[in-house]
């Protein structure tokens, strides 16, 4: 009877510690990496487009294959010139960055300038906004950060997401935080681009935002990404993606970079705290690009969704560049898809988990450059061509 009794407990000691492991399986182990290509309208340095970046390249998890970069919040070659010079910073330069498209497939500066005569003014333009530091689209300022001594990668951007998710068929997550240029251009050249990716994640849409921001009031269907090149937006969300995630402003305006997270990310000496430290401001913006990064990295930061099929309106009268949507019941007979809105955050749950990226160490990086040492600060970035 003894030696049953003991059997037993060595049989439950046995399922006690298999438990442990395979609970702790993915730290033992390690996790199978997430390939991802972050399509972005990278303007900086700091901001919402480079510290979604961040978020994604600091997750022990995800594997980057690419940066592309798409016009919208500033102009393409701008952009890219912010995006090798982040990645030089935290010694990330094995990442390519790519080039996309420089201008919307049909909407244009003085079309839009005829449209605010018919129908008013748009709060925001993005690199079409008038500042006093606006420039050419092929012109590359001095950066703030320092220009970068790293070239961007010959391929476009179109290309290179087709190559990405044939190499890695039904594997690479389209991560888009800008307009959707890129994204068209490429179903244009593979059909099966959407279909054989792991799916498209992407901030944008606005459906009733609870706000009052100039922005959004009186227009709750505007919203940038989708707006800037709606021909392009509405191509993308016919496409037959695996799945399509949407963080709407309706759930990003819940969110904000508060002087407490700052504070917690500065004191640390790391690159990418370092950088934060630097470029990021507190309360100056919601977290738009960022929240949509960390929600695919930690899907649970997100409380509360709404399922919808959704697309943009090409109608050139008022609405033009809108959001529009439907439920399963009212959808037209045409061929829209579903898409997981977004409409609620643990913004506790999510400020945790963007400090914790933000000053850990940062995966694979080879020789980050010193922030206080910028080696070309004083000298504008060449020409991207």
């Amino acid at each position: 009877m003894a030696r049953f009794q003991d059997r037993g407990a060595a049989l439950r000691l046995a399922v006690a510690l298999a438990a442990v492991l395979l609970a702790h399986a993915p730290f033992a182990f390690g996790q199978p990496k997430r390939y991802v290509v972050i399509d972005q309208d990278a303007l900086g340095p700091g901001g919402t487009d480079m510290m979604s970046i961040l978020l994604l390249l600091q997750s022990p998890h995800v594997e980057p294959l690419g940066i592309t970069v798409v016009t919208g919040d500033a102009w393409r070659d701008e952009e890219v010139a912010h995006a090798l010079r982040l990645l030089e910073l935290i010694g990330r330069t094995d990442i390519p960055v790519v080039p996309g498209a420089a201008f919307p497939l049909v909407r244009t500066l003085p079309s839009t300038e005829l449209w605010e005569q018919q129908y008013g003014k748009i709060e925001y333009l993005g690199a079409w906004n008038r500042r006093p530091n606006s420039h050419g689209p092929f012109e590359v300022p001095a950066l703030a950060e320092g220009s970068p001594s790293t070239k961007p990668s010959t391929e476009d951007a179109a290309h290179f997401l087709v190559r990405m998710v044939r190499q890695y068929p039904h594997q690479v997550t389209i991560y888009a935080g800008g307009p959707m240029t890129n994204l068209a251009l490429a179903l244009s050249l593979d059909p099966q681009f959407a279909e054989l990716s792991g799916g498209l994640v992407f901030m944008g849409g606005s459906l009733n935002p609870q706000t009052d921001n100039p922005e959004f009031a009186t227009l709750p269907r505007h919203e940038f990404n989708l707006w800037f090149d709606p021909e392009a937006s509405h191509i993308v969300l016919r496409a037959h993606w695996p799945s399509i995630v949407c963080t709407t402003v309706d759930v990003s305006i819940k969110t904000q970079l508060t002087q407490e997270m700052l504070d917690q990310i500065s004191k640390v000496r790391t690159p990418v705290a370092q950088y934060l430290a630097r470029y990021a401001h507190a309360g100056r913006s919601y977290l738009w690009d960022e929240l949509a990064a960390a929600a695919w990295i930690d899907p649970s930061v997100i409380t509360a969704e709404k399922q919808v099929f959704m697309d943009v309106s090409l109608e050139r009268g008022a609405s033009y560049g809108d959001v529009l949507i439907w439920s399963s019941r009212t959808k037209p007979a045409l061929d829209v898809q579903l898409v997981h809105a977004q409409m609620d955050v643990d913004m506790p749950k999510f400020a945790r988990l963007f400090v914790q990226l933000m000053t850990a160490p940062t995966s694979n990086a080879k020789n980050p450059l010193m922030l206080n040492q910028p080696p070309s600060a004083q000298r504008p970035a060449a020409k991207v061509q």
